[in-house]
């Protein structure tokens, strides 16, 4: 979609055509402009990250190879091997002992005869294009004897479609490279390393990317994928999570500083989410953390967004083992913190700035906000908090903290962890709600009566979930409905409303491989080589492309727009680019007339580009194989600032650019 920068939006939850009709008398909507209007935050909209349905490995990370460095469990997981041609050969995974990286394979081939073949199965299979370039790696120093080396892109039939040779390998460890280029593509094919000739020698990082990463970035992040999440114009990214920070246990957890330095060093993981969900078990589910804090940081600069990283603060997982760290051992969790702080910020001659700038980025990441803990609840994460924010705001007072508000929208636990986050100061506070979209549609007013002169709302998680009984599709795509993306525009309308109370928005989880899932809705689907964007994709980034410098109002007889006759609306203008964003959802299943006037903006009559998103299926969804079965459409019309009636299609979400001269 190619949205137009001139002019001011209006985003209607409803097709909308300038046609009159006489059939059902205009709701007349007032749209008032105010120079004294809130302020919206740059981090309104925004992206919440975690490697969650393979998200990191095996989706945004662009490394194909599984199990590259022999570290999962099972160290030959997604290996297997053969020998052709009467090799006589033998693996020998061997352990040191220690250190991050402590296995590699031993190869020994005893006749010099034939081949030798490690298959690499990579994540799902590998995808291949046609004519694209791939890059091969591999550590590797011969032992004796002479063993040559040879890599082969197999399609999903085993028949080869790209091949190359490494010079020869000798001496001690060192990283030996090669490209191929396939003749053929394929969605689900492997990698062959050939081993031929005599002899032994031992390998490890065994590794293939494509050479188009994002930026080009060698062992970078794959393009597809990031160029969505930057087609959003986040405002902030929230990583690494999520229940990832928290670990099934503390040892589980995530540690950043296990995730920065040289990718070869970085401590391999079990990812929580392996065994987590019994329907959708992934035993082959671990974290090398190619993709770390170093990374996360840099993408963040890449796509605009500021950065928002959740720290562990000492407590696992309250639905698994509610293992906490006691309070007179929490001290190295603090440090983390504040190290992380300087790795992000800290000068050169600082001890973490000094590897930040050593990994390639000598200027600070400009980091503004910390999370402690994810979504803890309870007087023990209260305990925590308070020393967090004391040490941190000791040493960093301009730091603001996002404190939680637990795992769900109400109840005891929110309100005991709502009003003490609040008498300790948090900067933000993290609610979350996966619930179904009758309940988004019916709090769209949640945040009317917040208090204005406390802490501010982080709306960290949230997605309309339905369930299996109401969609029957089996395609995983299928429960990012139209129905559930429209229930999130409504409640989205109330979050922009009270943009001086909620600060900052993201749905979540944010990506999922089709045939690697442990949880949906999710933001955006794919496979090995394709990607789509959702419904709820597309209402986000009306929303996040559009956020204004200020909160305008809509009112239908005086009141906020809020579910009227399933009307919901919110406003906002953009003092620096001279637009008026106006946001109205038709809910309902009866296309709609409404008329609307502005009031308090000089702006000229002239044309308008209008932005729709509409279907009358309320089940329809995007998939891999039909991606663009619902996608926002774009037209000029003609605009009336005093009195511009437009009919609203049904279950609908749109966006109307009206331009004005002054405020």
């Amino acid at each position: 979609m190619r949205l137009k920068a001139a002019g001011a939006i209006l985003i209607v939850s409803s097709m909308l055509w300038v046609e009159k009709t006489h059939a059902q008398a205009p709701e007349k909507l007032s749209v008032r402009v105010d120079k004294t209007s809130p302020k919206i935050q740059p981090t309104m909209w925004g992206v919440f990250f975690e490697d969650i349905n393979f998200a990191a490995d095996g989706g945004i990370y662009a490394e194909m190879v599984k199990n590259r460095s022999f570290e999962f469990a099972d160290p030959t997981m997604g290996w297997d091997d053969k020998q052709l041609d009467g090799s006589d050969a033998s693996l020998l995974i061997v352990n040191r002992g220690n250190g991050s990286n402590a296995r590699y394979a031993s190869i020994s081939l005893k006749n010099g005869k034939g081949s030798y073949v490690l298959i690499n199965e990579g994540f799902r299979g590998m995808g291949f294009e046609k004519g694209h370039q791939y890059n091969f790696s591999i550590l590797a120093h011969t032992v004796e004897g002479n063993v040559k080396v040879k890599v082969e892109a197999v399609d999903e039939k085993g028949k080869p479609i790209g091949h190359a040779s490494l010079e020869e390998i000798k001496g001690d460890w060192e990283t030996y490279r090669v490209s191929l280029t396939p003749t053929e593509s394929a969605s689900n094919g492997k990698l062959n390393v050939i081993f031929e000739g005599q002899g032994k020698l031992e390998i490890d990082m065994v590794s293939l990317f494509p050479a188009d990463t994002w930026k080009h970035r060698p062992n970078g992040m794959r393009a597809d994928l990031v160029q969505k999440l930057a087609d959003l114009k986040p405002g902030f990214m929230r990583f690494p999570g999520g229940c990832i920070v928290e670990g099934r246990d503390l040892a589980n957890r995530y540690q950043w500083k296990s995730t920065v330095g040289d990718v070869a060093d970085r401590k391999l993981i079990i990812n929580r989410w392996n065994m987590e969900m019994k329907d959708h078990q992934t035993p082959d589910y671990f974290q090398s953390f190619g993709l770390g804090f170093y990374e996360y940081f840099q993408l963040c600069e890449d796509i605009g967004a500021s950065p928002l990283p959740i720290l562990n603060c000492g407590m696992a997982c309250q639905y698994n083992s509610a293992e906490v760290v006691s309070l007179n051992q929490i001290d190295p969790f603090i440090q983390d913190a504040l190290d992380l702080i300087e790795f992000a910020n800290g000068g050169a001659d600082t001890k973490w700035g000094k590897l930040r700038a050593a990994m390639g980025h000598p200027a600070p990441f400009n980091l503004k906000m910390i999370g402690v803990g994810n979504e803890q609840w309870g007087e023990q994460y209260v305990d925590r908090f308070r020393l967090f924010s004391k040490a941190i705001w000791a040493k960093y007072p301009e730091i603001k903290l996002v404190g939680s508000a637990g795992p769900y929208p109400g109840g005891d636990l929110f309100d005991y962890l709502s009003k003490v986050m609040r008498d300790e100061k948090a900067s933000l506070i993290d609610e979350h709600y996966y619930m179904r979209p009758e309940w988004f549609l019916k709090n769209v007013t949640r945040y009317d009566n917040y208090n204005r002169n406390s802490s501010k709302v982080f709306a960290g998680e949230y997605a309309a979930h339905i369930d299996d009984k109401t969609q029957k599709d089996t395609h995983p795509e299928s429960h990012n409905t139209w129905y559930s993306a429209l229930s999130e525009a409504a409640f989205m309308t109330g979050l922009e409303r009270n943009a001086d109370v909620v600060q900052m928005a993201s749905y979540a989880p944010l990506l999922a491989r089709v045939d690697a899932w442990q949880w949906r809705p999710d933001l955006i689907w794919f496979d090995n080589l394709h990607s789509v964007a959702t419904p709820n994709y597309y209402v986000q980034q009306m929303f996040s492309k559009y956020k204004g410098t200020n909160i305008a109002s809509v009112l239908l007889n005086g009141k906020a727009v809020t579910g009227q006759d399933s009307l919901y609306s919110s406003a906002v203008f953009d003092s620096y680019k001279k637009q008026l964003i106006i946001k109205v959802v038709n809910a309902s299943t009866t296309p709609r007339n409404i008329e609307l006037n502005v009031e308090g903006s000089k702006g000229k009559n002239g044309n308008a580009e209008w932005i729709q998103l509409a279907s009358s299926d309320k089940l329809l969804f995007n998939s891999i194989d039909n991606p663009y079965r619902i996608h926002p459409e774009t037209r000029t019309i003609g605009w009336n600032y005093k009195k511009q009636e437009i009919k609203l299609e049904s279950l609908s979400v749109n966006v109307l650019i009206v331009s004005y001269t002054e405020l």
